[in-house]
């Protein structure tokens, strides 16, 4: 594992991989998942280095933040945690805030997060509240809440999830400490690169990398198109049809430059004698303006390989290699990094 660096202007220090712990729990989207397993990954990952762990009250109805907070029975201290408010729950942030704190059976949070920014489109994908969905909280009303829990004592840092530069600015306007910004990144979705990393590292707000392998993709589990199943195939890099009823963005996709992508990785990682998944890791944590990425670790064996990879060291010609044949896709895709929206519709600016 590559050293811990800190969230910000905060004197909290991160490992280079977050632990993702959406799967924890079982729920409709990622089946079932053994408690066992969850203890054993948790334990692990803190003995090899990991110590941060990414949930949210949403995850699985608030089953990953029940799972995690079991999991960490006993080494809670060795443990930076992370949760995340959902938009639509920001009129009563200390309220949620609690509850988040009961599932996990802590005191406190390391990092809380607003999920999403607070727009109309994206608060209506948290709630039928049509009263919420016309009058959201304003940023400074939601992050003011935020501020006053830090003051409390019952987080230590103030973060966002999916915010564009625009959003960024607004947050920032209000004078709070905001010291991470968690946003999609990896070879396959690299829109951050244009404006939003650039702005984080001239202000100080660490990124920490969400969907690191692309849901499995970048781990090389798909030879082809076909054998993606449609609930993940649901982002902006499928064509609509793709995901089944799941797609929202009703965009053509990029299907062939995605599979030209996972192709050349898998001769790639094969010349270098490591496997897909951590060539991509590796490749993301080259990045100056990357400090962590998360990745999800259901089983020890996933573990393991995961945070080898997290310790890895690509040649600059490599990184240069992926850079190069990745292009086209992100040609495609453009630096939209709202990958579930026509990009006319972005809930994130």
């Amino acid at each position: 594992m590559k050293s811990n660096q800190k969230l910000g202007n905060s004197d909290i220090s991160v490992s280079s991989m977050t632990a993702g712990c959406w799967a924890f729990g079982g729920g409709e989207y990622w089946g079932k998942q053994s408690q066992k397993d969850v203890d054993n990954v948790v334990c692990t990952a803190i003995e090899l280095g990991v110590n941060t762990f990414d949930t949210a009250e949403m995850y699985n109805d608030g089953e990953s933040e029940r799972s995690l907070g079991k999991a960490l029975k006993g080494r809670r201290e060795k443990a930076v945690v992370i949760s995340k408010i959902s938009p639509s729950n920001c009129r009563q942030v200390r309220k949620h805030c609690i509850e988040s704190l009961k599932r996990l059976d802590t005191d406190y949070l390391d990092v809380y997060m607003l999920h999403w920014p607070i727009n109309k489109l994206a608060v209506e994908h948290f709630t039928s509240d049509q009263t919420l969905i016309d009058e959201p909280p304003t940023v400074e009303e939601a992050y003011a809440q935020l501020d006053e829990l830090k003051k409390e004592g019952l987080i230590r840092s103030v973060g966002m999830s999916n915010f564009g530069r625009t959003q960024m600015e607004e947050v920032i306007a209000t004078g709070i400490q905001i010291d991470v910004n968690e946003m999609p990144y990896n070879i396959v979705s690299r829109a951050i690169e244009a404006e939003i990393a650039p702005y984080c590292l001239k202000n100080n707000i660490s990124i920490i990398g969400s969907m690191g392998l692309q849901q499995g993709l970048l781990a090389g589990i798909y030879q082809t198109i076909e054998d993606v199943p449609p609930h993940q195939a649901h982002s902006r890099h499928y064509a609509h049809e793709r995901g089944k009823g799941t797609s929202r963005h009703h965009e053509a996709g990029a299907e062939k430059e995605l599979f030209e992508v996972v192709n050349h990785l898998r001769t790639i990682a094969g010349d270098l004698h490591i496997t897909m998944a951590q060539l991509s890791i590796a490749w993301i944590l080259k990045k100056p303006f990357m400090v962590s990425t998360l990745i999800g670790s259901r089983n020890l064996n996933e573990l393991k390989m995961n945070v080898e990879a997290c310790a890895l060291e690509i040649p600059d010609e490599t990184e240069q290699l992926i850079d190069k044949i990745s292009q086209p896709l992100l040609n495609v895709l453009g630096y939209n990094p709202d990958y579930y929206e026509h990009s006319s519709q972005s809930r994130i600016f």
